[in-house]
């Protein structure tokens, strides 16, 4: 049981929750972005972050600190919240990024953990591997090998108050990420990261970064504080906390208006195409995307409080939007629509369909966290037939007893019968007694013309009532389903189509 993690709220994998950072004295409430602050150059004031975006929490960087004189100095007498000017948690990265952008680096795990205690990290991290994508198996093993090592070094360091986190590696194996979890998760540090994540987030192979966080669960305690490394564009926010993220950092702020361009929960847009602003938050309602081109660094367009750069601003936008979508995303998770926020962006991009879809394959993983009972269930699309809730009815429908001889039928029980009982049929979910219409999920909101993913889900209802009741007789009436829907409904269930009675 990790003590300084607590889950509040619950929907599909997503938590809202409160992590004690005790070295910093604080808690942050997750989902919980971490700006990324270069020590070299601040695209924004740390100061700023916290006031003006509410952020909690940061990440910098340790090795750029230790391996630059005029910095490291400075950081060491001052400690690194005086040197960044930031009152709340500060989590390091230890120079993993750098060796897997150029093969090696000068510093050891103990050596690192070390200096990350000596400036005053709240977070430390260990000079892990972060193997990339695609590689082959023995390599993946073999640097797996060596996190391994690096992850015993940090627990052998003397770091009090410190947290550390215990970074979760394995390329694009599942089974890799689900046994390095495990490790992790026995070990005794505290935060785990899923490592390597950001070559795949930059190609948008969101369904891949869905199943390395789904293998990486599997192998971690329930209660483990995760943390996505690299991620932070607003789009995929809601699908990375549905799979199960609870921490993520954010460079893609100051990288994408470095190169002007400009986030939004769709996608990303080109400053230089721009017409009009989508967003009201400051920086887009107090300019236009004109405003912003005419900036040169010194001035212009808005006013004496405009010595910011396009840049800049592009910057302060990219963060408003990101933490905005948190909050949404949070917002979610409280009223059980989490889901249907993922469906919603999920109609941004072909890769987040695809990132949504790969996550409700593992609708039964999901369903062992997701409430029994929420706000409203919306059918949206076809993947709403696949949610965890719909998986949930099914196997209560396998419980339940039903009398010698039934009618399910998605119209009014008939005024005149010889059933024992008459239950209701209602795509997704399929039957149930009428007594329980009332209740979640069953007061779903359903199109009136619903898909053939839904008739073919209530027909798998169907079926798993018929399966644990060998001996009823049963008769479906169905509201003209399609082909598919009727050939899923088992041979021994009498079907009737409610459009060609009376003809």
């Amino acid at each position: 049981m990790r003590d300084h993690f607590e889950i509040r709220d619950h929907d599909a994998a997503g938590r809202i929750g409160r992590l004690e950072v005790p070295r910093a004295g604080v808690t942050v409430e997750t989902p919980a972005l971490l700006p990324v602050v270069n020590p070299n150059v601040l695209t924004i004031e740390p100061r700023r972050l916290a006031e003006e975006f509410g952020a909690e929490m940061l990440i910098t960087n340790s090795y750029i600190i230790r391996s630059t004189d005029r910095i490291r100095d400075r950081v060491l007498e001052e400690g690194l919240h005086d040197f960044l000017g930031f009152d709340g948690a500060i989590m390091t990265d230890s120079g993993s990024f750098q060796l897997a952008e150029y093969g090696d680096i000068d510093v050891t795990t103990e050596e690192i953990i070390e200096f990350q205690r000596r400036i005053g990290t709240d977070v430390a991290t260990p000079v892990d591997v972060p193997t990339p994508p695609d590689v082959d198996r023995e390599r993946a093993e073999r640097e797996l090998e060596t996190t391994r090592q690096a992850l015993a070094d940090a627990e052998a360091a003397e770091t009090g108050d410190m947290l550390v986190n215990a970074p979760v590696q394995g390329s694009t194996f599942p089974d890799l990420r689900e046994e390095a979890g495990r490790h992790a998760s026995a070990t005794d540090l505290d935060v785990f990261p899923v490592g390597a994540m950001v070559p795949l987030l930059n190609s948008y192979r969101y369904a891949e970064v869905v199943e390395a966080v789904r293998a990486a669960k599997r192998g971690l305690d329930p209660d483990a504080p995760v943390h996505l490394f690299g991620a932070g564009h607003p789009m995929m926010l809601a699908l990375a906390v549905a799979a199960g993220c609870d921490l993520f950092d954010s460079a893609a702020y100051a990288l994408m208006a470095r190169d002007g361009r400009y986030l939004t929960v769709s996608g990303t847009e080109h400053l230089e195409e721009m017409e009009y602003f989508p967003c009201s938050c400051p920086v887009c309602a107090e300019h236009t995307p004109a405003e912003l081109r005419e900036l040169d660094g010194g001035g212009g367009a808005g006013g004496a409080e405009d010595d910011r750069t396009a840049e800049q601003l592009l910057a302060e936008h990219n963060l408003h939007v990101t933490f905005e979508e948190l909050r949404r995303v949070k917002a979610a998770i409280r009223s059980g629509n989490l889901l249907q926020l993922v469906d919603r962006r999920a109609r941004g991009h072909p890769a987040m369909l695809d990132g949504l879809r790969t996550l409700l394959d593992h609708a039964d993983e999901l369903e062992e966290t997701d409430p029994v009972s929420k706000d409203a269930f919306f059918y949206t699309s076809h993947e709403s037939a696949r949610r965890p809730e719909v998986r949930r009815h099914h196997d209560r429908l396998s419980r339940l007893a039903v009398p010698d001889r039934i009618l399910l039928t998605e119209s009014d029980a008939p005024s005149d019968h010889d059933y024992d009982a008459v239950w209701r049929v209602k795509p997704p979910f399929g039957p149930f007694p009428r007594a329980l219409s009332e209740t979640y999920p069953l007061t779903a909101e359903v199109p009136e013309r619903v898909d053939g993913a839904a008739q073919v889900a209530a027909a798998e209802g169907v079926a798993s009532l018929a399966d644990a009741n060998p001996d009823a007789e049963i008769v479906l009436g169905h509201d003209d389903w399609a082909p598919r829907a009727v050939d899923a409904v088992p041979d021994r269930v009498e079907t009737e189509n409610l459009r060609h009675l009376g003809r």
